[in-house]
Formats: C-alpha cells, structure tokens, sequence
C-alpha cells in the first residue's frame, strides 16, 4: 500500500509539471503573437503616412502647376464705352482673379493716333469703322492713307450699334423735341449747340447731319451757334451743365449722364453706326486679348450693353 502511494504522488507530480511546461508554451505563443500584430500595426501605420504626404505632395504639386500666370490686358475704347466696359472689366477680372485689365478711354480718334505712335495696347473698339481702318492694311488704300498695319485681321468683328441721339439739358428750356427743331433753331440763330470735333466719330456723325439739313457747319460756327468737344464725353457735360441748348452724342451717353434723349438720328440721315473691335498685332497676350473680346459677345455682356441702349451685333 505504501509503495501504490508513492507511485500515485510521482504520477499526479508527472502531470504537474507537464501542465505547467504546456502552460508555459502557450503564453510564449501568446506574445509573440501580440508581438507580431503591434509590429504590423506599426507596418500600416508607417505607411499611411507615407501615403498621406506623398498625396499631400502631389496636391501641392497639381495647385502649383494649375494656377494661372498673371496677365494684363490693355483695352483701347471709345469714350462712349466707358461705363459698360468698366463694369463689364470688373466683372470679367473677378472671374479671373490672374488677369487685370486696363482701360484707356478717349475719342477713337485719338485712341488711333495713340496706337500709330507705339502706345502699349491689346484691343482696340472703336465707335467708328473709320478710325480701325486706318490702323488695318486690309482696308481700302483711300482709308488707310499711311499703309498702317496693326490690326490681326481674324480677331475683327463689329460688336456693337449706337444711335446718334439729340439730348437736351433738363427742363428743356428751348424746347427742342426733334432733328427738325434744332434745325430750325440754327437757321434762325435762336439756339447753340453742342458737337464733336471732326476727328471724333460723334463729330463726324452730326456732320452727316448737318449735311442731311442741307446747313453749313462753316456758318453755324462763325455765327457762335456751335460749340465743340474733343470726344463724346466732353459734348455730354455741356448738355448736362446747360451751357447748351442741344447736344449730338450718342443715346448710351445720354442714358449714363441721365439726360433726356429727344430723337435719334435715322441710317438715311448719318448711317449706322458701329463698333468694330480687334486685337492688335503689338498686344503682348493675343490669347489672353481674344478671350477677352469672346467674353464681351457673351449673355452677360449683352445685358450689361442692352441697359445703357447699345445693341448687340456679334
């Protein structure tokens, strides 16, 4: 009996410790499995990052290639474009922060005299066909007397139509309400009127009218019944301070200053009249200028102009 006891305690001590060596076995297993999933985790990790700054590299990468070159553009206008072309730059260059557009507003006579004698300029919109033939070779020779050559033929298009309107100061004190009262007030001395030199578009508009009468600018002027302005601007101040009777100028001006238009001038009396618009060949940013010019034949443009009384023609 003795000897069966001691053989069962050798036994359950056998089992002992050959539970406490799987024990043992099993816990190492454990941790070298937690061992291997911090070091995978740390894997991953490493690698998001990677993958994050080189992602945040090529987005920084792609903005800087993106983003557009600065650009100026310099636009040539008649003065009767003033506050639909400085509305409509605003709005262009706030869709276009890298662009800046300068304007430079003057009677098309001048503006032309302007680009003959090398002045920077990427557009040019005259109020007259007269004045951008002179500056395009491939106008008629009797035109362009000096052989000019600036405007890139392709980009030339009409834009717009104008209509030459009499306005009077307000309150009308002369009480001209028609063509045929202004002539019939010259004719007897009893008003004065207000034109455009005859370099000018709106100068030589009422020309044509004048002509149409059948009266003598010569005349009218030695007789102090006419007064000039070197662009439609100037003849528009007249008519607003009331220095003058009446006034020739175009119905876009007329609407700007807030006068009253009283009749406008039909084809048959001084013809059309209407913007072309180019880009010259000494612009800097021909690609950059047409845009430009494509903007301005746009919805957005064409209400802009329709407000003030211009008429769309692109």
């Amino acid at each position: 009996m003795k000897a069966k006891k001691i053989l069962s305690l050798i036994l359950a001590l056998v089992m002992m410790l050959a539970l406490c060596a799987c024990g043992g076995k099993d816990a190492a297993d454990t941790d070298t499995g937690a061992d291997t999933e911090t070091n995978a985790d740390t894997s991953v990790d490493a690698g998001t990052t990677e993958n994050t700054e080189t992602e945040n590299n090529t987005d920084a990468d792609t903005t800087d290639e993106t983003e557009a070159e600065p650009v100026e553009i310099i636009v040539f206008a008649a003065a009767s474009m003033t506050e639909t072309l400085t509305t409509l730059g605003n709005i262009y260059m706030e869709q276009n922060p890298n662009v800046t557009i300068v304007f430079n507003f003057d009677s098309s006579g001048t503006l032309k005299t302007q680009i003959q004698e090398g002045a920077d300029c990427d557009i040019f919109i005259s109020a007259g066909q007269k004045q951008m033939n002179q500056l395009d070779i491939t106008a008629d020779p009797a035109v362009n007397t000096d052989g000019l050559d600036f405007v890139i033929t392709d980009t030339r298009f009409n834009i717009l139509e104008n209509k030459v309107a009499l306005a009077v100061p307000e309150g009308n004190p002369a009480n001209i309400n028609t063509y045929d009262d202004m002539v019939a007030g010259l004719k007897d001395g009893s008003i004065m009127l207000a034109m455009g030199n005859s370099d000018v578009p709106v100068g030589q508009y009422t020309q044509k009218i004048l002509a149409y009468y059948e009266l003598s600018e010569e005349e009218l002027a030695g007789a102090g019944s006419i007064t000039y302005g070197s662009n439609v601007k100037e003849v528009t101040t007249q008519v607003s301070e009331g220095t003058v009777d009446c006034g020739i100028i175009y119905q876009t001006d007329a609407f700007s200053a807030g006068l009253t238009v009283v009749d406008t001038a039909t084809a048959e009396m001084c013809g059309q009249v209407i913007y072309p618009a180019a880009v010259m060949n000494v612009s800097k940013n021909v690609d950059a200028a047409k845009a430009f010019l494509e903007f301005l034949t746009s919805d957005t443009a064409d209400t802009v102009f329709e407000e003030v009384g211009f008429t769309p023609v692109a």
